[in-house]
């Protein structure tokens, strides 16, 4: 078990690191552990919201949060979300009985949480005026045996990578979702617009779905009407159940629910058909609110938790974007407005 992490947990004793309040993040590595010098963070959407809700968007407010997380935990775990992120950095040494595929100098992309990640930064987020989600940084990052990591492609800047793989989850489990299903199955993504969701848009219809992406507001359906990604796209909030399920019409088989504000749970599920599957891929969900949501509305709908892993997550979001040239666009006008 020593593979988990478990000697990194300071407390409480007998958690997993995920779990655990604090961890060690010291740089001296164990026998099964690697070391990354960190180059830059991606915070989770749901955490970076609610600091700059918050903080009202005060960049130096947002930046001195975000350094006492980690010195006080050990680690980039939201108290308030429960959400990390994930990072881009260099192989620095790995340990003599570590499985990971990478070597020194490799330049690598951490596919497992912040939540999870001993860290430590050590030039105080200098370079970060704590207004964008990716966050230059210098510090240090463990990785254990059962972690997992990619190597950054050569052909893709090293922020847009970062961008693809923090949310490569979506489209990977949505896609193995919707060819599940016979047919033409209808898919509606809540927050289309967005990074898990432009990815979930293109991999649902390359999975031969019909798509039908709800977003919040003008400016995001034009944007997504331009790309051509999905085959509808209806404005509503995607907090007020009524008004999703107004705009998805006709239920879907699958809904994915990809926005990072909360309440959304009743709207996924009464815009979906009964014996269809609503996949939650926000850590802004209540998991409580879905259940007991669907109890209520005597709706007969699987309910999937993205859990952000699916073997080859990775590999399919990267050629999802290499493949679907708006994707790429719109990631990239993302990062040119951060």
């Amino acid at each position: 078990m020593s593979m988990v992490g478990l000697r990194r947990v300071v407390e409480p004793v007998g958690v997993l690191p995920q779990a655990a309040w604090r961890l060690d993040a010291s740089p001296e590595i164990g026998p099964d552990e690697t070391r990354i010098r960190v180059q830059r963070l991606n915070l989770d959407a749901a955490s970076y919201r609610q600091l700059a809700e918050k903080h009202a968007h005060n960049g130096d407010a947002i930046r001195a949060e975000v350094l006492d997380i980690v010195e006080t935990r050990g680690k980039m775990h939201n108290p308030v979300t429960g959400s990390g992120g994930m990072l881009i950095g260099v192989v620095e040494e790995v340990g003599p009985e570590s499985p990971l595929p990478v070597k020194p100098g490799d330049r690598v992309a951490t596919l497992v949480s912040l939540t999870l990640t001993p860290l430590r930064i050590t030039d105080g987020l200098a370079g970060w005026d704590g207004l964008s989600e990716q966050v230059p940084a210098e510090g240090t990052a463990i990785l254990f045996g059962r972690s997992i990591v990619g190597v950054l492609p050569d052909d893709l800047p090293p922020e847009l990578a970062l961008a693809v793989y923090d949310v490569c989850g979506a489209p990977a489990l949505t896609d193995r979702v919707v060819r599940g299903y016979p047919g033409e199955p209808t898919v509606a993504v809540l927050g289309g617009a967005g990074k898990s969701g432009s990815l979930t848009l293109a991999a649902a219809r390359r999975a031969g779905a019909r798509t039908i992406a709800v977003v919040v507001n003008e400016r995001e359906r034009d944007t997504l009407l331009a790309a051509g990604l999905a085959d509808r796209v209806a404005i509503a909030d995607a907090r007020d159940p009524v008004a999703v399920a107004e705009a998805v019409g006709e239920p879907a088989d699958v809904t994915v629910v990809c926005v990072d504000v909360p309440g959304c749970e009743h709207g996924a599920i009464l815009a979906t058909a009964n014996g269809g599957t609503v996949i939650f891929f926000s850590m802004a969900t209540s998991f409580p609110a879905a259940a007991l949501g669907a109890e209520g509305l005597a709706a007969d709908v699987t309910m999937l938790i993205g859990n952000g892993y699916v073997p080859g997550h990775a590999e399919f979001a990267v050629d999802l974007l290499r493949q679907v040239p708006a994707v790429r666009a719109l990631f990239e006008a993302r990062i040119a407005a951060d």
